[in-house]
C-alpha cells in the first residue's frame, strides 16, 4: 500500500471546496458542496492529481455528518469515487450515510451503505430496479472516523468497513465494465460536512 499525502495541492476539486482543518485530533481534508452543486449522485467530489487507478485496493478514513443548516433528508454522505474519467463524465463510486446506521427506522439501517455508477445508475434507480441488490446496512456515527476499503478487481468492487474481514456491500457487475480506469475522488452530497485522512492505494495488475 502507498500512502497518498491530503493537501490542498494535491486535489482537484469539483463543485466542492476544500480545506486543510484539525478534525478530532487529526489533521484532514475538510469538503462542503458550493452553492452551485447539482445533486444527488453527480461528480462533487475532490480528484486526487496523478493518479490513475484501474485494480487495486483504496483505504481511507472518513468522517461526515449533516451540515447544522442542513435539510432534514441529509445523511452526512461521504465516501470514495473510483475510476473517474478524464472529463468526469463517468465513475463507479462507495458512499456511507452516517446517520442511517443507528437510525431507529430499519428501513432507514438497510441503506446506510452504497453503490452508484455514474451518470446512469444513480441510487434511485437501482433502488427502484434491483432494491436491496446496491445497498446494505453497516453501523455508522454521525461525525465519527471510520474505515472505508474498496477491493476492485475487473467488474467487481467490495467495500469494507470499520476494518472488518467481510464486506459490507459486493458489487460484481460495475456499470462501467471492467476495463474501465481512472482517479480516485473524495465524495460528499447533499448537506455533508466530509472530512478525510489516511488515503492509501495499491495497485494490482
Amino acid at each position: 500500500m502507498s500512502d497518498i499525502e491530503l493537501n490542498l495541492v494535491k486535489l482537484m476539486p469539483n463543485d466542492v471546496e476544500p480545506t486543510m482543518v484539525s478534525y478530532q485530533g487529526f489533521d484532514a481534508v475538510r469538503l462542503v458542496l458550493t452553492p452551485d452543486a447539482e445533486t444527488p449522485d453527480n461528480p462533487t467530489f475532490a480528484r486526487i492529481k496523478d493518479i490513475e487507478f484501474h485494480n487495486g485496493i483504496i483505504e481511507i478514513d472518513v468522517a461526515g455528518r449533516p451540515l447544522p443548516d442542513a435539510f432534514p433528508e441529509a445523511r452526512g454522505f461521504i465516501g470514495i469515487a473510483f475510476r473517474i474519467a478524464d472529463d468526469l463524465s463517468a465513475f463507479e463510486c462507495m458512499y456511507l450515510r452516517p446517520t442511517n446506521g443507528r437510525a431507529q427506522q430499519q428501513l432507514r439501517r438497510n441503506r446506510a451503505a452504497q453503490y452508484f455508477s455514474y451518470p446512469d445508475w444513480k441510487f434511485d434507480r437501482l433502488r427502484t430496479e434491483v432494491p436491496g441488490h446496491y445497498e446494505a446496512y453497516v453501523d455508522l456515527v454521525a461525525g465519527g472516523w471510520t474505515k472505508m476499503r474498496i477491493e476492485v478487481i475487473g467488474d467487481q468492487a467490495k467495500l469494507f468497513v470499520h476494518g472488518n474481514d467481510h464486506p459490507t456491500i459486493i458489487v460484481n457487475d460495475l456499470k462501467h465494465g471492467s476495463k474501465m480506469k481512472g482517479g480516485i475522488g473524495l465524495y460528499i452530497d447533499n448537506g455533508t460536512e466530509g472530512f478525510f485522512k489516511n488515503l492509501r492505494v495499491k495497485y494490482i495488475q
